[in-house]
């Protein structure tokens, strides 16, 4: 597997943030996201994880922390861990370790995990796909979920099986031109963040 420099916290969860709002909440990608996103339902947590292994005890520790939290103050939460998996192939086969451990924990159909990646590519298509852009996030990251919630959301959204079909509409749209521009405004915006004041 490949593991990425040290990079910190703070900037990670900045780009992380911006990309939720910039493409998944700016997008439409998921209608879901912005009510939990306003109302600060949305646990980040940075993973300095560099193998697998500790990843899975980290992992199984944001579990728990779901399980014990009420959805009002939780809803949902992001592992974000930048060091580790950057392989895209290497984190794919690691999904399925990820499934295993919620059945030996007995959270299935209790707890869920979606996974994004800076190279994500669905089954059957080229990398370059500009379908595969609707997983794609900055950094390796699993996306906790409760199934309960989840049910909820789809009776709530009766179209909600269309929701795939239509993000794909959407990143053709948009292109993969008009996602560089995208990302281009979210880079800008960290590097304002970091420039030293001028005297």
């Amino acid at each position: 597997m490949n593991e990425s420099r040290d990079i910190p916290e703070d900037e990670v969860l900045a780009h992380t943030r911006q990309w939720l709002e910039k493409a998944v909440i700016g997008l439409n990608l998921c209608p879901f996201a912005k009510a939990e996103h306003v109302h600060g339902r949305i646990h980040y947590r940075v993973s300095q994880a560099r193998d697998g292994e500790q990843l899975l005890i980290e992992l199984g520790e944001e579990l728990q922390r779901l399980l014990d939290t009420p959805a009002d103050q939780i809803e949902t939460s992001l592992l974000i861990h930048p060091m580790v998996f950057q392989d895209f192939l290497d984190f794919n086969d690691f999904i399925g370790d990820v499934d295993d451990l919620i059945e030996r924990l007995g959270l299935a159909g209790i707890l869920q995990v979606a996974s994004f990646h800076p190279r994500f590519q669905f089954a059957d298509t080229a990398e370059d796909d500009i379908g595969n852009f609707t997983n794609r996030a900055p950094y390796p990251t699993l996306h906790l979920l409760r199934e309960d919630s989840i049910d909820r959301a789809v009776q709530a959204f009766p179209e909600a099986d269309e929701i795939f079909e239509r993000n794909i509409l959407t990143m053709k749209a948009l292109g993969h031109r008009g996602w560089q521009t995208l990302f281009d405004a979210v880079s800008e915006g960290s590097a304002a963040r970091k420039e030293p004041d001028k005297p």
